[in-house]
């Protein structure tokens, strides 16, 4: 099965400059748990791989973070989609850790249970970090322009000659899955 990596804080959910620190502030942006559902049904592995430093930071515990994933998979069973596998990095950025994007350590572990087919799978991010982790696996990546991904575009940071942009997670689905 062909298979989608999602960024989660900016894509799926909004993000917060203040990170997201418990269940109540996830909420997800408008149409993303749609596509997802849309993307499940027709037939890829959907996966998230998240930086989250806010561990690291001491902004909030394990447990939290699992309460906030729990959150984001019921919404999107709710939905009628599914997350297969969520992979995080919980390090702060100065710990030069291995599994930060866009290093290839959350791509890495994703791929030990869903092979990656460079010509199948998607890494969606909205930074240059997240398109930046997609090359070095070896895979396609696009960015979605909500989250941090208008600035990142604005600033140079991702070129539209070599990624494919996109308005929002919903317009990614609608491009790869196009209605007949």
């Amino acid at each position: 099965m062909p298979t989608i990596i999602l960024d989660r804080d900016g894509v799926i959910n909004h993000d917060s400059d203040d990170y997201i620190k418990n269940p109540d502030e996830w909420t997800a942006i408008e149409g993303s748990l749609q596509a997802i559902q849309r993307l499940h049904v027709a037939g890829y592995n959907i996966c998230v791989a998240t930086n989250q430093s806010g561990l690291g930071r001491g902004l909030f515990d394990l447990e939290t973070l699992t309460a906030i994933h729990q959150k984001m998979s019921d919404a999107v069973v709710e939905f009628g989609g599914q997350i297969q596998m969520i992979a995080y990095c919980p390090h702060h950025p100065d710990a030069r850790c291995s599994c930060r994007k866009p290093n290839i350590g959350l791509l890495a572990a994703i791929n030990k249970q869903f092979p990656l087919d460079p010509d199948t799978t998607w890494m969606v991010g909205d930074t240059a970090k997240d398109i930046l982790c997609a090359h070095r696996m070896g895979i396609r990546g696009a960015l979605v322009l909500t989250g941090k991904g208008a600035g990142e575009l604005k600033k140079g940071a991702v070129s539209r000659e070599t990624t494919p942009i996109f308005s929002n997670l919903s317009d990614f689905a609608g491009w790869l899955l196009p209605t007949s």
